[in-house]
């Protein structure tokens, strides 16, 4: 099955990590975390909102790897970081990664973000991440997103 070209990209990384999770493009929306669920048949916690930030002052891209049921303390991940977390508009975030808001994935940016993963998403077996596009994912096993994504565990919530 041929995949759009942003989808193909992000299986393109994941084969370039050394991993074999395939990248499906599906029928039913994948824009949000909720629509994800529901669409996949999932938990709600299971799915991975990938969410572009920048650092306050340095701009840097901070990318947060979050479960699907929970929402970010700013304050929190900015303890981890060492600066404050600004929001990232959508050319901000489509310059860093590449990817439209709604598909980013965890992996294949343009820029390697600084990136941190909520404690939440290893308390699952398998979990779901956006794969480019509104409609396409990938699902993995959670501890080996890590290591996928050079990200730090940390508490968001």
């Amino acid at each position: 099955m041929n995949l759009s070209k942003s989808a193909q990209r992000v299986q393109d990384a994941i084969v370039a990590a050394g991993c074999q999770f395939s990248v499906v493009e599906l029928p039913g929306s994948t824009r949000t975390a909720e629509d994800s669920a529901n669409t996949i048949g999932c938990e709600l916690g299971q799915i991975v909102k990938s969410l572009i930030f920048k650092g306050k002052e340095s701009g840097k891209p901070i990318l947060l790897l979050v479960s699907g049921k929970n929402r970010v303390k700013e304050k929190l991940v900015a303890k981890h970081l060492g600066e404050k977390l600004s929001k990232a508009d959508a050319d901000f975030t489509r310059k860093v990664t590449g990817f439209g808001i709604g598909g980013i994935p965890p992996l294949g940016h343009i820029e390697t973000p600084i990136t941190f993963i909520d404690e939440d998403l290893l308390e699952y077996e398998t979990i779901w991440a956006a794969a480019g596009t509104p409609h396409a994912v990938f699902s993995l096993p959670a501890n080996k997103l890590p290591e996928l994504t050079n990200g730090q565990v940390v508490q968001v919530k």
